[in-house]
């Protein structure tokens, strides 16, 4: 995926207009050039991630403080900041041509741009000896020309998180399979009294994931790989896609404020399924987590289905949209970098992670780990998948990634229709070339 090989200059002018909102203090706080070390001999290593929710972020400090215990002439610096927030800022270090020593990456054509810019190391050889035993699935994303820029710590994929108890008091025997079937799931729950859907529509990200199956579903799994190396998604199956979304906006299916709802705040998106306010979700596999932290969490009134299937499309259900995160370094990175990949992708901080972060896991003998029936329920689907898309926003550049978002939300707020959704999408893409 991604544009032709960029110069470096290129790129980072590309980056430049983005980049000038930033504060520049997040470029002072990264380590850039640096070697990490220091005249006491200890080197500092900056790691920046998204884990920002509990348990995680304690979870993932007490591992960086596992580490140095272990390498005493170590430090980890770690700087944790919410998805939208990292996003900004590593544009901005992007456009400077500082990355961090260790930064979180969902791969794609996201990292593509960074690695051509010249900006990340190649782990190749670094780290062949303990990962090519990771789940290859969860590798594929961070591969660029058939070498390793990523090393993964998590794999899964969005699908519906429902309230069971809110699906039985609306009188839903079953989670839909279709599309009209969950239609009707919508009518059932408003007319019970329910929110039927909770929808952080101030961070568009969350919007962007219903468009995106929906594509998968009328045009089938394979059409939104094609349609970004054509540089057109103005194709039926994508205008229908739209339609098919503006269908369920229609509906009025969300909670009250949505568009000014972010996802993890304790007014947000989680918070709503979790606290009962809402009767489901669309999102990833850490949904629980975050619910739980967000709100009360529902327990064992939790349910998972996949996205239903389009009646008269080319997809199937059986093709999921997803990915998971991973960690990349800068070009140049101290070996204790490299070291701290090992020790995150090793079989015990993996359990760790399976065990109290709610993460599925990438070294296959962490799987006996996996105890959550809903967690288990998404890894049975991934391992039955037919086809897998990358999240837009990563899978395409950066451009385009944006474009998808802010139209898709334009959309789903009522200012843009499903054919201007792709006459937007098709330009940004062109305009990338």
């Amino acid at each position: 995926m991604g544009d032709p090989a960029l110069s470096r200059r290129g790129f980072l002018a590309a980056f430049a207009a983005a980049a000038a909102g930033v504060s520049m203090t997040a470029l002072s706080a990264c380590g850039g050039d640096s070697d990490g070390g220091s005249s006491s001999g200890t080197t500092t290593v900056e790691w920046w991630n998204i884990s920002t929710t509990q348990p995680t972020k304690d979870v993932w400090a007490g591992l960086a403080r596992q580490f140095e215990a272990q390498n005493p002439k170590v430090r980890i610096k770690v700087v944790q900041l919410e998805n939208d927030a990292y996003k900004s800022k590593m544009t901005a270090l992007t456009a400077s041509g500082k990355l961090p020593d260790i930064f979180h990456t969902w791969g794609g054509g996201v990292l593509r741009q960074q690695v051509e810019a010249g900006l990340v190391e190649d782990l190749g050889e670094r780290t062949a000896p303990w990962s090519e035993g990771l789940l290859k699935v969860a590798k594929e994303p961070y591969l660029i020309d058939d070498k390793v820029y990523g090393i993964p710590f998590d794999i899964g994929m969005i699908g519906f998180w429902y309230n069971k108890a809110l699906f039985r008091r609306a009188g839903i025997a079953q989670p839909p399979t279709t599309w009209s079937g969950f239609l009707d799931a919508v009518r059932k729950l408003k007319a019970a009294g329910t929110t039927p859907i909770a929808l952080a529509g101030k961070e568009k990200w969350p919007g962007m994931y219903y468009w995106a199956y929906l594509a998968m579903r009328t045009a089938g799994a394979d059409a939104l790989g094609k349609a970004n190396d054509a540089k057109d998604f103005t194709g039926d199956g994508f205008v229908r896609a739209g339609q098919h979304l503006q269908e369920l906006v229609d509906l009025q299916p969300f909670q009250k404020g949505f568009l000014g709802a972010a996802y993890s705040t304790p007014t947000g998106q989680a918070a709503a399924v979790g606290n009962g306010r809402a009767a489901m979700e669309l999102m990833g596999q850490w949904a629980p987590v975050v619910q739980a932290d967000a709100g009360k969490g529902l327990g064992a009134d939790l349910g998972f289905f996949p996205f239903p299937a389009v009646e008269g499309g080319r997809g199937a259900i059986t093709e999921v949209f997803g990915g998971g995160g991973g960690h990349a370094l800068r070009k140049g990175a101290p070996q204790a970098a490299v070291d701290f990949l090992e020790f995150f992708a090793s079989a015990a901080t993996d359990t760790t992670l399976v065990k109290k972060t709610g993460v599925l896991p990438v070294v296959p003998s962490a799987e006996s780990a996996l105890t959550d029936p809903n967690l288990t329920a998404v890894q049975a689907q991934l391992k039955a998948a037919t086809g897998f898309q990358l999240y837009l926003d990563q899978a395409y550049a950066p451009a385009v990634g944006q474009e998808v978002n802010d139209s898709v939300a334009a959309l789903v707020a009522g200012s843009k229709s499903p054919r201007q959704v792709a006459e937007s999408i098709t330009k940004a893409a062109k305009e990338e070339q």
